[in-house]
């Protein structure tokens, strides 16, 4: 027999509009009915109809989560497990559910999210990436959808609600970590350069560098597309350099994973011929050999505070909108060497 509104009104001793507003969290009920009131619904199992509150609200209580690419091959994927853990317990706080894109390419997911937005499907989105010439933020825009961005805004940042890093100094600082350990020839590793994360990295280890006047170099950076594993030319190209690098910075640990297994085929060994520093911190950075020294950029961290942000934005539209920027932290392992106390001679 299912329970009814009636039946909890009944047992709680108050009216039924009291139960309704209740479930609606109205700040019109005390917090101590509402702690009763839900007692007596968890203690009957009353659980409320979400399609009869959807008609009477016009909301349907789901956050839009759209991602760059399906994730299920993808390099980022350790990365957005933690960041979708972080969304997920923030909207379960909320009593919020969430709807994901799917998509394997940027076509596919823009018809996601064309779905999702004219089929009322979810009351405000997460778009987790910040890219050029992206299709899907001047549409939320232009349907007046409420949304947050992970990463800085190609555009008008100070209209934008986001969740970022600072990813200028926190690849500065990763750089300058591996230059206070006494290596002068750093090499960088990024992404797919389209995406505003893998400027502002590549900016940061510049900054680094120009600091100390050191040469910049090109043959010493390189970058990994999203859509391809060019894992083996990159370091092919690097240590057939006349004088390669003695380090690397590498803007994903997925990818720093590979370029040390490729290296240790290659025969070089780590870190005595090659230090390497990753970001992200994710799991598969304790699984390396030797663990990797990496950028926690508190992934977890980025998806509740992202998703936080859009509801408070969802409960008060007229709230003044405040960016977040999430603080980094190197975590050393043993992927560094010290060559300061080292006499090891370049690669």
């Amino acid at each position: 027999m299912n329970v009814t509104i009636k039946d909890v009104a009944s047992k709680a001793k108050v009216a039924t509009s009291t139960v309704s507003r209740v479930i609606s969290d109205s700040p019109k009920i005390s917090e101590d009915t509402k702690r009763r009131v839900r007692a007596v619904m968890e203690e009957l199992g009353y659980h409320p109809n979400y399609n009869g509150r959807i008609l009477v609200s016009q909301s349907t209580k789901t956050i839009g989560i759209v991602t760059k690419v399906s994730t299920i091959n993808s390099s980022d994927n350790l990365f957005f497990t933690e960041l979708l853990r972080g969304i997920s317990e923030a909207s379960h706080e909320q009593d919020y559910s969430i709807y994901l894109t799917t998509g394997n390419n940027e076509a596919s997911i823009f018809k996601e999210v064309e779905k999702m937005v004219k089929g009322k499907r979810v009351d405000g989105v997460i778009v987790l990436y910040s890219k050029e010439d992206d299709q899907v933020v001047p549409f939320l825009r232009e349907n007046q959808m409420p949304f947050v961005m992970l990463g800085k805004p190609v555009e008008r940042a100070n209209e934008t609600l986001f969740v970022d890093n600072d990813n200028v100094q926190a690849s500065k600082e990763a750089t300058q970590y591996l230059l206070k350990m006494g290596h002068e020839r750093i090499g960088f590793i990024g992404g797919d350069s389209s995406f505003e994360v893998a400027r502002d990295r590549l900016e940061g280890y510049k900054q680094a560098l120009l600091s100390k006047d050191l040469e910049l170099e090109e043959g010493v950076i390189k970058n990994i597309e999203q859509e391809s594993d060019g894992t083996e030319r990159v370091v092919e190209e690097i240590l057939a350099l006349p004088e390669p690098p003695t380090a690397l910075v590498i803007t994903n640990d997925y990818h720093a994973l590979k370029v040390m297994r490729y290296m240790e085929r290659k025969g070089l060994k780590l870190p005595e011929e090659m230090s390497i520093i990753g970001f992200n911190n994710t799991m598969i950075s304790t699984l390396a050999n030797p663990p990797l020294t990496t950028v926690d950029t508190q992934s977890y961290q980025l998806g509740h505070e992202s998703a936080k942000n859009l509801i408070d934005l969802l409960n008060d539209p007229s709230a003044v909108m405040k960016s977040i920027i999430i603080p980094t932290v190197i975590i050393e392992r043993q992927s560094c060497e010290n060559r300061t106390h080292s006499q090891h001679k370049p690669v």
